[in-house]
């Protein structure tokens, strides 16, 4: 008996002009990270007078959804921190949903992370959202159960932002999913007008400054821009030369590897981790040499 043919109708709510669209779209202003030396990075370009004039963004863009990757001791916890403790400080409800380490442990490195920063721990009491994926298995291991705790605690919480700490924990040992799963959180922000921070890890064997994460490109062919951050143990007198450091010492870089959203700066840098745990951003490693 011969197989009954599907009907294949077009998706007409995909089909839209750029004048219908564009209304949808967010202002494009600047969201601060609460990492200092990074917020100025981003930028618009303007035209006076037919001439082009760079103007900060004064942050990361407004509901965009940003990766930031590197291998571990990098700074990428401390920088995701950073900004959700300077979003409650604004008085802006963020949700920190927690992968790698037990809720409790990440409200007791938030309340650190205020205190490091000047900031009331008032406002992280008041603000921080913690989803504790990594107490509760059923949230790492299926997606659209986590999406749908994070669709409650944002109703609930009338939530501007959401950090994911770490995105590779969803699909670690599953990375042909990777795909899927970036997608379906990213999509999931936009539906939701959240800005985002997704923590991925790098593997130890792609530590040079490339966006390419445990997930391959998956992540960062998808989200709205990537930082990507490094560490380097200075082995020979080139490298001592180059960074102006001692043999023996580490050097961390920062480069911003992308961002469709506005301009960005796209200089390496040198990232340093302060002895009260706070992440800076420094000048670009030419100015070094």
């Amino acid at each position: 008996m011969p197989e009954e043919k599907r009907e294949i109708k077009p998706v007409e709510e995909s089909i839209g002009r750029i004048t219908e669209l564009a209304k949808k779209a967010p202002e494009l202003i600047g969201v601060p990270t609460g990492v200092e030396g990074l917020d100025e990075l981003f930028f618009v370009v303007e035209y006076v007078r037919n001439k082009p004039k760079k103007k900060p963004l004064g942050g990361i863009p407004l509901r965009s959804v940003i990766n930031i990757t590197g291998v571990a001791d990098t700074g990428k916890t401390l920088m995701a921190e950073q900004f959700a403790v300077k979003q409650a400080d604004l008085g802006y409800p963020v949700i920190f949903v927690s992968v790698e380490s037990p809720g409790p442990f990440v409200a007791s490195s938030l309340k650190y992370r205020a205190k490091a920063m000047g900031v009331d721990e008032k406002s992280v009491d008041e603000h921080v959202v913690i989803v504790d994926a990594a107490s509760h298995s059923i949230l790492r291991e299926d997606v659209p159960t986590l999406l749908a705790t994070i669709a409650h605690a944002i109703k609930k919480y009338k939530t501007k932002s959401v950090v994911i700490d770490s995105v590779t924990g969803l699909y670690e040992a599953r990375e042909m999913l990777a795909r899927s799963v970036v997608r379906s959180i990213f999509n999931f922000l936009k539906k939701w007008y959240q800005t985002g921070i997704l923590i991925s890890q790098k593997r130890s064997g792609h530590e040079e400054l490339s966006a390419e994460a445990a997930g391959g490109y998956a992540v960062a062919h998808i989200v709205d821009g990537t930082i990507v951050v490094s560490k380097e143990l200075i082995t020979s007198q080139r490298a001592a030369n180059l960074y102006k450091r001692q043999i023996g010492d580490i050097v961390r870089l920062f480069r911003i590897d992308g961002c469709r959203l506005c301009g960005h700066d796209t200089k390496v840098r040198f990232l340093e981790i302060t002895e009260e745990g706070l992440v800076k951003i420094g000048p670009p490693i030419s100015e070094a040499q």
